[in-house]
């Protein structure tokens, strides 16, 4: 289900699947939502026989090339593509065979080509390599999630590359082809894979897994949780120590970026949790004070504590969540049922940009926004200075977007 639903000043969200929440400026001015919602494309899959799904031409071309970090620094990648024939050393799939070449020794901030297949039948793409690790690198995400292949989803992808996104931070539930039944489920995988190739082959995306990912399909004689997702959407997990490819870390520009499975057993002391309780001492945080297992229902403040985004209105089938808790409750400075994209654009070591970019407009504009700083800018007294004059310049960048 999608929407979004903004937060007021210095309140943490509740983590509701499938809703997005944005934490708003400091002294920020919202009001009452209103009642309306906005129409919506049909919550159906595009047609099989749409162009977006066309296999490219040639005699066992390769297709559904998809990119990735291939290390812990960004200095490598990892290229994946399908071919219907068999082509070396590959991984056998009901829909052909799934290739993963991992290409390292590259350079920071570098342009690089690469060429897929021999003769008639290659196909050529780029990417270009992150900044250097540096607290000060700007870098910008694309955040989506629960994408899945409508036309809405349609519509977020022609958006989201329309921004300055440089690499994706996936969030989960990719095609959906787990609402699928015996052969049109590897189908609905392959369609999805060459759907999202206009992006995922030229810039990296940072896979997750959610429930749809799982596919426990014991009418199939498929009882292996995450098969599907596992053999065609490789991650860099060994290159961060980690046991799984479900979990992993990577650090990009100026981003420390760490991909957790709630899939996963994750409690005190599993593989999942000893791993993540090293890979946090390589990262500042701060404790968290939310009390929600007592069913109380309402955030509690705490200005240390980081700010939550929960995302999911990418385009999928289960349509917009026009059910909101009423009345609207006084932390919820803002709510809509839209789908949509985000960005996170990191400017320096001290101010991020945050936009979130409604399909329902008709081009990429970034609907609502927000900036945020870290503890360090806000508890210098010579910076805390400086604040309203640069978050006024920065929400003049944002209209300029």
């Amino acid at each position: 289900m999608a929407a979004v639903i903004r937060m007021h000043p210095m309140l943490l969200q509740l983590t509701l699947t499938s809703f997005v929440f944005l934490s708003c400026l400091r002294n920020g001015n919202a009001g009452i939502t209103s009642t309306f919602i906005r129409s919506e494309y049909p919550s159906v899959d595009i047609p099989l026989d749409n162009k977006v799904f066309a296999v490219p031409k040639g005699h066992n071309a390769p297709q559904q090339v998809h990119i990735t970090q291939g290390d812990y620094d960004g200095k490598a990648v990892i290229i994946s593509w399908v071919t219907l024939m068999n082509q070396g050393r590959v991984k056998c799939n009901m829909s052909g065979y799934i290739h993963h070449c991992l290409v390292d020794g590259l350079e920071h901030d570098t342009k690089y080509y690469y060429k897929i297949g021999s003769g008639d039948s290659s196909r050529e793409f780029w990417f270009t390599t992150p900044p250097k690790i540096d607290p000060n690198s700007r870098y910008t995400f694309g955040i989506i999630g629960d994408l899945g292949q409508t036309f809405n989803s349609l519509s977020t992808l022609e958006h989201y590359m329309q921004s300055k996104g440089q690499a994706v931070l996936f969030l989960g539930d990719l095609s959906y082809a787990d609402r699928y039944q015996y052969n049109e489920v590897g189908l609905r995988w392959d369609t999805w894979g060459r759907f999202v190739e206009q992006s995922t082959a030229y810039q990296p995306w940072i896979w997750s897994a959610g429930n749809h990912e799982i596919e426990f399909m014991p009418y199939l004689g498929e009882v292996t949780p995450f098969k599907s997702y596992l053999q065609r959407y490789a991650t860099p997990y060994l290159a961060s120590k980690s046991s799984n490819p479900l979990w992993y870390a990577i650090r990009r520009a100026s981003a420390h970026i760490i991909v957790l499975s709630s899939y996963s057993p994750f409690v005190k002391y599993t593989p999942q949790w000893r791993w993540l309780e090293e890979e946090l001492k390589r990262y500042r945080i701060s404790n968290i004070h939310n009390n929600i297992t007592s069913g109380d229902q309402n955030p509690i403040p705490d200005k240390s504590a980081p700010v939550y985004i929960t995302v999911g209105d990418g385009g999928n089938q289960e349509g917009l969540a026009g059910r909101f808790k009423d009345p609207q409750p006084d932390y919820s400075a803002f709510r809509e049922a839209a789908y949509g994209h985000s960005t996170l654009e990191i400017i320096n070591r001290t101010h991020a940009l945050y936009h979130w970019n409604r399909n329902d407009d008709g081009k990429k504009i970034a609907t609502d926004a927000f900036v945020l700083h870290n503890q360090y800018w806000g508890m210098n007294h010579r910076r805390r200075k400086l604040k309203k004059h640069y978050v006024r310049k920065s929400l003049e960048q944002i209209a300029i977007y």
